[in-house]
């Protein structure tokens, strides 16, 4: 994703400019490394360069952090002679996919985080929504394309996506309590699960608008089950207190 310059960086010296440019996005993604989130003077401060100089660059601490981001210029996450089995295509861009996530794990959290509190417009425009993942799924998929519809195959894409990413992984490690490893393995298992489901059952047809409001209706002799949290494991009495100590963790 290319991110835009500000009128300030297309006047003269631009050489100078992008050094200074590079230099505060570097720090930032440092401090977004140690674990912060970084303001425009957080940044300025590591850089060695004056408040008023860098927020000529960057005019708001967002601005900054979607600049921090890592740049992912791969257009595949297959490997070189990739194989021609769906399901090990499939593989090999989950395993790909998750690595990148977790090699720069700090700033993705960091740009889920900003994503969650954009609105729809500022939403649109951050790296973590550009729909790249789904552009290497569906080259992933693409042995199966023939054997669904256009809108069942993009239901089957979007089913994968919603099991790996940093979403997931955040999910499974913070409030599942799985190692990483593990966290990418259940991963990996899932994808496989939908590819081989799909194949016997075609996904769902989303509603018109996309966005059903509710589950459908059960019949008139069934009774609704009384409403449970199946997000999360039962936890006994040794977890119990960690557990409301997660109480903002993103479920």
């Amino acid at each position: 994703m290319k991110v835009m310059s500000t009128p300030y960086e297309t006047g003269g010296r631009s050489a100078q400019k992008a050094r200074t440019r590079d230099a505060l996005v570097a720090a930032a993604r440092d401090l977004v490394a140690a674990g912060l989130t970084p303001t425009v003077e957080d940044a300025a401060a590591a850089a060695s360069i004056s408040r008023t100089t860098a927020y000529r660059y960057f005019p708001s601490k967002r601005a900054l952090l979607v600049a921090a981001h890592p740049e992912i210029a791969a257009t595949s996450m297959l490997p070189a002679n990739p194989p021609q089995d769906p399901a090990a295509r499939l593989d090999a861009v989950v395993r790909n996919f998750s690595a990148m996530i977790l090699d720069t794990e700090a700033q993705q959290r960091t740009m889920l985080r900003l994503s969650l509190e954009a609105d729809a417009a500022e939403r649109a425009a951050l790296p973590l929504r550009q729909g790249r993942a789904i552009a290497w799924i569906a080259e992933a998929l693409d042995g199966v394309r023939g054997d669904l519809s256009d809108q069942q195959f993009g239901q089957l894409v979007l089913s994968v996506r919603a099991t790996i990413g940093i979403e997931a992984i955040v999910w499974l490690v913070d409030v599942a309590g799985l190692s990483r490893n593990d966290a990418v393995e259940l991963t990996r298992w899932s994808a496989q699960a939908l590819l081989q489901r799909a194949t016997t059952v075609p996904p769902p047809a989303p509603s018109r608008s996309g966005r059903p409001d509710r589950p459908p209706a059960q019949g008139p002799t069934q009774s609704a089950p009384p409403p449970r949290n199946r997000d999360r494991p039962v936890p006994n009495a040794a977890t119990r207190h960690e557990l409301l100590g997660n109480e903002g963790s993103p479920g």
